[in-house]
């Protein structure tokens, strides 16, 4: 194939795999977030401690984390098209994209939060904060470094998950690594589309690195800020 013949196919390819990665990474955070959260809180021990809760909606996470991605691909086919109203496409490939990276995220959300000083818990219910008040005041902004190291890390398994979306239609470097590439003997151009994700993957990761790295010398976990900001709400919440 001729350059001109391939440079809108990747243009394209391109475009479609940051569809699929940007909306299924906003709405794993969006989901995964909360999620995680909810697993400290009800775990024992916790402010909203509740075993039944906790257990069912570990047992869920975990069912889900241990399918392949081909598998919950297949396995979300049916569920994709009631959705969607197709099976093929970036807009399916969303569906399993998204519903794989949620309990992703959550697992990491959770493994941060746990990584908060417990210390700094007890001080804001000690001021008479509320469960809301601690997760908004403590947990999330101590885990923010964490929480963006977390997010950088499920954008870069979710780029992988969408080049396997390929293999069944999906759209994307993926599916024109395995059409191209693959089927049609074109090596050149699927280690071009080798090559295109191995960047994409190295800027988002510094990206993520950076951003981590920045707030975590501004005040991350266990810094001053927030107790600062702790003692701006006692009086209010005394009162």
């Amino acid at each position: 194939m001729t350059w001109s013949e391939t440079q809108p196919l990747l243009e394209q390819a391109c475009w479609d795999t940051l569809y699929m990665v940007g909306w299924s990474t906003l709405i794993a955070v969006v989901a995964g977030l909360p999620l995680g959260i909810l697993l400290v809180l009800t775990e024992r021990g916790g402010l909203l401690q509740n075993a039944f809760l906790n257990k069912a909606i570990g047992q869920i996470v975990n069912i889900v984390r241990s399918m392949p991605f081909i598998i919950l691909m297949v396995a979300l086919m049916g569920f994709t098209r009631w959705i969607v109203g197709t099976t093929i496409g970036r807009e399916a490939a969303l569906v399993p994209l998204a519903i794989g990276a949620i309990p992703f995220f959550a697992r990491l959300v959770e493994t941060s939060i746990r990584e908060v000083d417990g210390g700094l818990v007890e001080a804001v219910q000690s001021m008479g904060g509320s469960t809301w008040t601690v997760v908004r005041k403590v947990l999330v902004p101590e885990s923010l470094p964490s929480l963006i190291a977390g997010a950088t890390t499920t954008i870069v398994a979710l780029i992988g998950y969408s080049a396997m979306a390929g293999t069944v239609g999906g759209g994307g470097l993926g599916d024109l690594a395995l059409r191209y590439g693959y089927q049609r003997f074109e090596t050149e151009l699927m280690w071009i589309t080798v090559a295109i994700l191995a960047v994409v993957i190295s800027i988002i990761q510094f990206a993520g690195d950076y951003a981590a790295r920045s707030l975590h010398r501004r005040g991350g976990r266990s810094g001053a800020a927030p107790r600062l900001r702790f003692l701006k709400v006692a009086p209010s919440k005394a009162s």
